[in-house]
């Protein structure tokens, strides 16, 4: 069960690093954020609730209570369509990867809060390590980033706050149903956001663009549907902090994809502060561990 878990989450996590090209496309196309975000709820919600219909699988096996709870958890993946595809209409989408990627520092953050789980030295570390890591990849030492539009380095890092949470928070609710049911609130959920926030975009929906679906269609398998229904399915079978580190591939996925399709250009500087920051998720699973495993040796 646990390498189904591990499994699960690596394609999730891969899959979200494909994003990029899809919303750096569809700004090159003129479409705007709001549209871009609704096309992939759109998309998304017919199909995950269609493979929901089709499995025949039972609505009703969720509480009111549990059902809240999912759709609420589904918020944190439209907020980190919101932000994350916002930063990239600012910033390039190797900097914007890298600022969601301060989901490693901000989920010992949640932990604190609802886990009551305070930061270890291990995970302080491993904090340290992230910023350092932060500062190369994001070239501040030649002052580019004080170049930088700032609302685009502050959505990049509201990300950060969103991804944290969807995924802090995707293993701690209705891990008994179904993954596609619950992905399916989920989307539920993350289609009401876009909604709420877009609301001034949807009288002029351009519904029969096809070149807009085929876009919606693209970022909604990598971004709102393989990533929840993946990480519903895996996340409960593993431990929080695993899910951390498996979750670290999305950052070379998404930094390659993006110089080879997208032609962004990497510093050896910038290439050095990503493997610091997957470094850092390193050192504070396995530091998580061996902490876990030194406590109940000393206790027994």
């Amino acid at each position: 069960m646990k390498i189904k878990g591990i499994a699960l989450v690596l394609l999730g996590a891969a899959s979200f690093g494909f994003t990029p090209i899809f919303v750096k496309t569809g700004f090159a196309y003129g479409y705007t954020l709001g549209q871009l975000n609704i096309a992939q709820m759109l998309v998304a919600i017919l199909i995950l609730w269609g493979l929901s219909l089709v499995k025949k699988l039972n609505v009703k096996e969720l509480r009111k209570e549990e059902i809240l709870k999912v759709i609420a958890t589904g918020t944190t993946v439209g907020l980190t369509s919101i932000f994350y595809y916002g930063a990239m209409q600012y910033l390039s989408a190797s900097l914007a990867i890298i600022l969601l990627f301060q989901f490693v520092w901000i989920g010992m953050i949640y932990e604190w809060i609802f886990s009551k789980s305070k930061p270890t030295k291990v995970n302080l570390l491993s904090m340290v390590i992230t910023l350092t890591g932060v500062v190369l990849s994001s070239n501040v030492m030649n002052g580019k980033v004080f170049d930088l539009p700032p609302i685009g380095l502050l959505l990049g890092l509201l990300s950060g706050f969103s991804y944290a949470g969807f995924i802090f928070f995707s293993g701690q609710v209705a891990t008994g149903s179904h993954p596609i049911l619950r992905s399916s609130w989920m989307v539920t959920g993350s289609m009401i956001l876009v909604l709420i926030v877009f609301i001034k975009d949807i009288p002029s929906y351009p519904i029969l663009d096809g070149r807009l679906w085929a876009i919606g269609f693209g970022v909604a398998l990598v971004g709102a549907i393989i990533p929840p229904l993946f990480f519903a399915g895996g996340a409960p079978l593993i431990s929080g902090r695993l899910a951390n580190v498996l979750s670290s591939i999305e950052l070379p996925v998404a930094i390659i994809s993006a110089m080879l399709i997208l032609s962004e250009s990497v510093t050896v500087f910038q290439w050095v502060g990503i493997l610091l920051i997957l470094l850092a998720i390193m050192v504070n699973e396995l530091g998580g561990q061996m902490g876990y495993r030194m406590k109940r040796k000393n206790a027994g």
